[in-house]
């Protein structure tokens, strides 16, 4: 369950206060004990340390971990509709479903005492991950311990490398990410528990928090946030103590942002390429290039162009045995590099000309003066002739100057006729923006401008 470390050091830090692996081992034995003698455990647990637990708890207990995207009754009621057998744990006493039997997580820790670490059997499936549902229904992606110890281990390697130092032991993470969302759960928890690092129970949301969080942390410190949330840190102007480390991913990072952040923290930022499906594929150090380097032991290969011309890559190795299609367009490099180029699914064409939304959207957030932007191809214009829409945090410029801008960057085609300014774009606790989000947003601006 954890990788050969110093149990006294500690393996979390609760609001400053550290908590040892020892203690971690007890707390875990003593959720486990509570746990019910079969099912599944849905881990609600908003705090990090307590989700941990839950995960440990439930490895002890032989229990599978079922991460969803969120905690809305709708989730819970078809995770439980799907099997009855699982139950939740959480931290928040005012959580209620009808469907899916609760548990509250242990609050009260008990004493440390001498423990040997669990072995969990590497075929076990130790956790079942959900995607967050952006372009569609949520699916989920059964991990076993085997993979995701690989996985872990191949991603320590890149980060060891990015410190230049020998092992993770001392690094503290503190995340923005919940520990439920892929990147969170493998780049903070098991980053720590496989990894050797340790990391802060909170996850800081705003800018003073976030900062609060670090300098509660000691050195060498990690951050490990998303494109969305690291933007609005910098953009706070919010004093920041050195950073050694910091971690990004669940989008394609501007080197403009990527060398502002490395100022202001005096660290170190990596980027991290992967998906739920698969886990951590690759890192790049986007400062010195767009060119992402697969971890090691894996390899992506091209197949044929589908009936659309659009071709499909496929990644295996390592902790990826099965052949897996990736759901982006990639121009390879060799066997171990290769540049992306957007989502194979947010293809769009106007005019006879081919763009993706991915990559408009990465010019529009470049724009200075907008703080946050997407766009939005309408799905039910009635007379087919379909003209991208722009929707724009970016109070200080009109809608004229952000064409303008958009013009020198990307084909006039594209450029969209209608920007709409709205106070936030409504995204999830990752900083992701669900397709149905932005169709309704669309749908209140529309009635609003009646």
């Amino acid at each position: 369950m954890l990788t050969p470390r110093d149990l006294e050091a500690p393996i979390a830090w609760r609001a400053g206060v550290p908590v040892s692996g020892r203690q971690f081992l007890a707390d875990a034995c003593h959720q486990a004990q509570l746990l019910p003698v079969q099912g599944s455990m849905v881990n609600l647990c908003g705090n990090r340390y307590r989700f941990a637990v839950g995960l440990a708890a439930a490895l002890c207990r032989g229990h599978t971990s079922i991460l969803p995207p969120n905690a809305l009754p709708g989730t819970l009621s078809s995770l439980h509709r799907q099997d009855p057998g699982r139950y939740g744990l959480s931290d928040d006493r005012s959580m209620a479903s009808d469907v899916l039997p609760l548990l509250d997580a242990a609050r009260d820790t008990v004493p440390p005492i001498e423990l040997a670490v669990p072995r969990i059997e590497p075929t076990r499936t130790a956790a079942v991950l959900m995607t967050s549902g952006s372009t569609g229904v949520p699916q989920s992606h059964a991990r076993s311990w085997g993979s995701l110890t690989l996985n872990i281990l191949a991603s320590v390697k890149r980060v060891t490398e990015a410190l230049a130092c020998p092992t993770l032991s001392g690094l503290t993470v503190v995340s923005t990410v919940p520990a439920q969302h892929s990147y969170g759960f493998e780049s903070s928890v098991l980053l720590t528990l496989l990894g050797g690092a340790a990391f802060d129970a909170g996850r800081p949301y705003f800018a003073a928090d976030i900062a609060a969080s670090l300098q509660r942390v000691p050195r060498p410190r990690a951050l490990v946030t998303t494109p969305f949330h690291l933007k609005m840190l910098l953009l706070s102007g919010v004093s920041l103590p050195v950073v050694d480390l910091v971690l990004c991913a669940t989008a394609p990072l501007s080197p403009q942002l990527a060398q502002q952040a490395e100022r202001a923290t005096q660290g170190v930022l990596l980027e991290i390429y992967g998906c739920t499906e698969t886990g951590p594929l690759a890192t790049r150090r986007t400062v010195q290039g767009d060119a992402w380097r697969l971890l090691d032991g894996l390899h992506i290969h091209r197949e044929s162009s589908g009936a659309d011309g659009t071709p499909t890559f496929v990644v295996q190795g390592a902790h990826v045995p099965a052949p897996t299609p990736l759901a982006d367009l990639l121009a390879l490099d060799g066997e171990q590099r290769f540049q992306l180029l957007g989502r194979a699914n947010d293809v769009i064409q106007v005019a006879g000309k081919r763009s993706s939304l991915g990559h408009l959207n990465f010019h529009l957030n470049s724009i200075d003066g907008v703080t946050d932007g997407a766009f939005w191809l309408p799905d039910d214009v009635p007379d087919d002739v379909v003209r991208p829409v722009a929707f724009v945090v970016a109070p200080k410029l009109s809608a004229a100057q952000i064409r303008a801008a958009l013009r020198s960057r990307i084909d006039a085609v594209f450029v969209p006729r209608r920007i709409v300014h709205v106070p936030e774009l409504p995204r999830d606790a990752t900083g992701k923006l669900s397709v149905q989000a932005l169709r309704e947003l669309a749908g209140t601006s529309a009635r609003l401008q009646r």
